[in-house]
């Protein structure tokens, strides 16, 4: 009977509800493959027609590879394995659960970093004897090595099983704290930050994040997040102020940014150079890449002021013929390459650019690769324009998928051990399950809760949210003993829980208060730690407690 008017009481029923709410938000589900995760433009995925997942995708939205050329494809190491029994430039069949897509493998040369422990020999003082003596330590030497391998231009990771995103901890990639290096009005910061997202989108990447913070001081930083991938070329590119700048006879004739109407990223009008082959220089091979660009009429009108004045070099041909001064182009104040102008061009309004580059390596892939990450760069530079400020990186971490996996392992460890560590304590309290049994139920509901409000806010899982759920799990342990103190030695068993209740809204207002300046205040993990805290607290509060406070209630009437 008491079982049956627990399950009917209103605040179990409510309970009930917000769980089914939550199971629906956080749709577990088995599904083999691997997910896309990033594209990156001007690859074979990107002309098939491939899509990386949007920035507000939810990892079920993701788009998961099934099979290449007919093999089924259930892990990363099996999407990779499949990759390496195809030869270059072969055509892939990609049947994803969304559709199928047709592209062309590209090799590429893989960099491999493995970390050994090793035996030293090192000379050390020897107080006693007064001499040098040897002594072998361990050490950890880093080991790099390089492979052949075949690339499609997608990053992927193991297909969600969940809508619950996995925060940089987690899934491995990269966080950028960024400073500016003068003080910025919010008008300001919310401008660079909008550019710094304009040039990362130009990688095709998802599981992004850029949001600026400050501290208690009132210093601003910007922090970027990359979750599940590590992309150095991308760091580069964040702390580039990007002052881009054309120039005909020492003259700014065009700049990026406004000046520039559209900037080509097909294969038909831009890429790698067929006209300037490979070669060799003193840094390994050269390569060289082009892109086309349309400018304002304004910025053309100002090529055509210039070039009217310039002399003609003639060529063999009149084809061949081109103007007495070339045009320069400056990224950061740095000369990146010198374009002769066709003599056709002088005093002509021309709105079609055509800009080049090199980048170098010491094979000729190598520096094809480059030449395609500084044709990228550049492109997203020309696209945004220069940033107002420069930007510094204050602090760099860098996180391997594989540490991101062992820490998973580690934190629904650490989880389950903290609901038995309760479980022990209520019972060496009270020595009764009727108490330590609902207590430990209502705890497991309210992390289950904060895991469906973190997969309905899109909020990522980190360490920081771990160490929040496990405060907050402290948190229930703390108020659920208030509320057991309260009904068991109360003869009126409602005032008692009043009681508790007016305990525990103080010490929820105390947590209440000093998690909003962390939320304020905080760049990267105190946000994520303030936030899951908040969540998790205002759960236990409103939702859970008053659930475990009817329980007992309804457990020990008639009880004296």
């Amino acid at each position: 009977m008491k079982t049956l008017k627990i399950f009917t009481t209103a605040r179990t029923i409510f309970l009930i509800i917000c769980l089914f709410l939550a199971l629906i938000a956080i749709h577990p589900r088995s599904i083999d493959g691997v997910a896309i995760r990033g594209v990156e433009l001007n690859t074979s995925a990107d002309f098939a027609g491939i899509e990386a997942p949007s920035k507000n995708s939810r990892p079920l939205g993701y788009e998961v590879i099934l099979s290449l050329n007919g093999n089924r494809v259930s892990s990363v190491d099996e999407y990779y394995s499949v990759l390496e029994g195809i030869g270059p430039d072969e055509s892939v069949s990609i049947k994803t659960d969304k559709s199928s897509y047709f592209a062309t493998t590209i090799p590429l040369t893989q960099t491999i970093t493995t970390d050994k422990l090793v035996n030293q020999t090192v000379q050390v003082f020897d107080n006693q004897t007064n001499s040098t003596i040897n002594q072998t330590i361990l050490v950890n030497e880093t080991i790099t090595s390089t492979v052949g391998v075949q690339d499609l231009g997608i990053s992927v990771s193991q297909a969600p099983t969940s809508n619950i995103k996995k925060g940089l901890d987690l899934a491995g990639g990269i966080r950028v704290l960024l400073e500016p290096e003068e003080p910025l009005d919010d008008e300001t910061l919310e401008r660079v930050t909008q550019g710094l997202e304009q040039r990362v989108n130009a990688f095709g990447l998802a599981d992004v994040t850029i949001r600026t913070s400050k501290d208690l001081s009132g210093n601003a930083y910007i922090l970027v997040e990359i979750a599940g991938l590590q992309k150095q070329e991308v760091t580069e590119m964040l702390t580039s102020q990007g002052v881009f700048e054309a120039k005909i006879a020492n003259t700014t004739v065009f700049t990026g940014g406004e000046d520039i109407t559209y900037v080509c990223r097909s294969a038909q009008c831009s890429g790698i150079d067929p006209y300037r082959a490979c070669g060799q220089t003193a840094e390994g091979v050269a390569c060289s890449y082009f892109f086309t660009i349309s400018l304002t009429p304004e910025a053309a009108q100002r090529q055509a002021d210039v070039t009217r004045t310039l002399g003609v070099i003639p060529g063999s041909n009149p084809a061949d013929s081109y103007l007495s001064d070339p045009l320069d182009l400056y990224l950061d104040g740095t000369l990146t390459d010198s374009l002769n102008i066709g003599s056709s061009l002088k005093g002509r309004a021309t709105t079609t650019i055509q800009i080049s580059g090199s980048g170098t390596g010491s094979t000729e892939q190598l520096a094809v690769e480059n030449s395609l990450e500084r044709m990228n760069q550049m492109q997203a530079i020309l696209e945004t324009g220069s940033l107002p400020v420069k930007l510094k990186i204050a602090k760099i971490d860098t996180l391997s998928p594989v540490l991101g996996e062992e820490f998973t392992k580690t934190a629904i460890t650490t989880g389950i051990i903290a609901l038995l560590a309760v479980a022990a304590i209520l019972l060496l309290r009270y020595r009764t399950l009727k108490i330590a049994i609902p207590a430990i139920i209502t705890s497991s509901c309210e992390v289950f809760l904060v895991l469906g409000s973190a997969a309905l806010l899109g909020t990522n899982l980190d360490l920081a949210a771990i160490a929040g759920i496990i405060i907050v799990v402290g948190t229930s342990v703390d108020h659920q003993i208030v509320i057991a103190d309260e009904v068991l030695k109360s003869t009126n068993r409602s005032q008692g829980v009043k009681d508790a209740f007016f305990i525990i809204f103080a010490a929820f207002s105390t947590t209440f208060v000093a998690m909003v300046p962390l939320w304020f205040a905080g760049a990267g993990i105190l946000k994520g730690f303030a936030l899951t805290t908040i969540i998790g607290v205002s759960i236990g509060v409103f939702i859970t407690r008053p659930a475990f406070a009817r329980i007992l209630d309804i457990l020990y009437t008639d009880e004296e």
